[in-house]
């Protein structure tokens, strides 16, 4: 056998043709090979990209208020939109899950919540929508409402589809301090159907009352708006309000306590149509005078005097009645006009008795329809204005019930913030 000797040049030679072969091996497997290969790895792309977006929907859903936020309003922050699709499902949750209901527009492309939400509560959104083609899209989003340390809310009254006498201002009380008073001022109307002119009155930072110029119009129709929400009333604490509260007025009815004569007129829509005895305020207690507004009613109430501070040196009350008939409230401070069953019935007519409060005969349990006290509270409504007149006593202050009466117009228009 021949014996072949390798020399190093040949030994080179064999090494680079074996290393070039290797090499193109190594760019085949890990290129795909030459300039055909590159080509091919360019189509693969352009066709997955194809096909991804083929399975990506062009539904494009919006949720306000935006992921994360504080302080929204919990009136008309929440919304889902839809733009290029349709909403198939938005499901609205508070953090433990309670369900909050809402309503798909009939486009399809909005949804909102169909009730108030609640204060410094967070509320979480899932929303999903197709596009024309059927594909899916699905949307989250988290906030948190704003708290009660930084918005304000006013209690009015009167309520919502109620009927009320002529003298019934509209009456706010705000819950926090309000310091920029014409810029709330400016975001409540009020308007009558009688086209009375209507202003409002700050009788301090938290209430504002409305009222016309003369008594309402009877069987006319008063109209509230607040708009409110997101409204700063102080630095760092803004309105969350915004509904419509509409009331009726009903027939004119003003009635007269002479405190001279001991007697009550009680007149409608111009006309008299009673004539009550009365005993008011005792020359030692005396009746306010001036124009009162009936704020509240009471089949039966306790009228207790250590609450008005008419007490004995043990510090009980001077009287302590646990079932006053037909009262009714004509001042924050206490002045009732009220039936009175423990009084003999000479004191009507003839001697004023009270503690300040203007009574009427009546019986015990009050549920004798015959009695002067019955007749009157069973004609009477909240809102009512009673006059009450020659006391001696001085006039009631304009903000001790809804007494703004006693303020002259321009008096009240100078109250305005506007």
């Amino acid at each position: 056998m021949e014996k072949r000797v390798i020399t190093d040049g040949k030994r080179r030679k064999g090494l680079m043709a074996a290393s070039a072969l290797l090499g193109g091996v190594l760019v085949l497997t890990a290129c795909g090979g030459g300039d055909e290969g590159g080509s091919g790895k360019k189509e693969s792309q352009a066709q997955a990209d194809e096909a991804a977006a083929k399975k990506t929907s062009e539904a494009d859903i919006k949720i306000a208020p935006k992921d994360g936020s504080d302080n929204a309003s919990i009136n008309n922050a929440a919304k889902v939109t839809v733009s290029k699709g349709t909403l198939t499902d938005v499901a609205m949750t508070t953090a433990d899950g309670t369900k909050v209901e809402g309503q798909i527009s009939a486009d399809k492309k909005s949804w909102k919540p169909t009730t108030q939400l609640e204060r410094a509560t967070k509320y979480k959104i899932a929303a999903e929508a197709k596009d024309s083609g059927g594909r899916v899209a699905h949307e989250n989003a988290q906030f948190t409402t704003v708290s009660p340390t930084n918005s304000f809310i006013g209690n009015f009254t009167p309520e919502d589809g109620s009927t009320v006498g002529v003298g019934m201002p509209v009456s706010i009380n705000f819950d926090k301090e309000i310091s920029n008073k014409a810029d709330v001022q400016k975001h409540i109307t009020v308007t009558s159907s009688s086209g009375q002119e209507v202003v409002g009155h700050w009788f301090n930072g938290t209430r504002l009352d409305f009222r016309p110029q003369d008594y309402w119009k009877g069987g006319s129709t008063v109209t509230m708006k607040l708009d409110l929400d997101g409204v700063e009333g102080a630095n760092g604490v803004t309105g969350v309000q915004q509904k419509t509260v509409s009331f009726k007025i009903g027939r004119d009815q003003v009635s007269t306590v002479d405190a001279k004569t001991k007697m009550m007129t009680v007149t409608r829509d111009g006309k008299t149509v009673k004539t009550i005895p009365i005993s008011a305020g005792s020359p030692e207690n005396k009746t306010y005078e001036g124009q009162m507004v009936i704020s509240e009613k009471f089949k039966e109430t306790r009228m207790d005097g250590s609450t008005v501070g008419f007490t004995n040196n043990d510090g009980k009350g001077e009287y302590d009645i646990k079932d006053v008939p037909h009262a009714m409230r004509l001042s924050s401070s206490g002045t009732f006009i009220h039936g009175n069953y423990w009084g003999a019935k000479s004191i009507f007519g003839g001697a004023n008795t009270s503690h300040g409060c203007v009574g009427l005969q009546d019986a015990k349990g009050a549920n004798d329809n015959s009695t002067p006290g019955a007749w009157f509270y069973n004609n009477s409504m909240v809102g009512d204005v009673v006059v009450v007149k020659n006391t001696g006593d001085k006039t009631v202050q304009p903000d001790n019930g809804l007494n703004g009466w006693n303020l002259s117009w321009s008096q009240w228009k100078a109250g305005s913030a506007e």
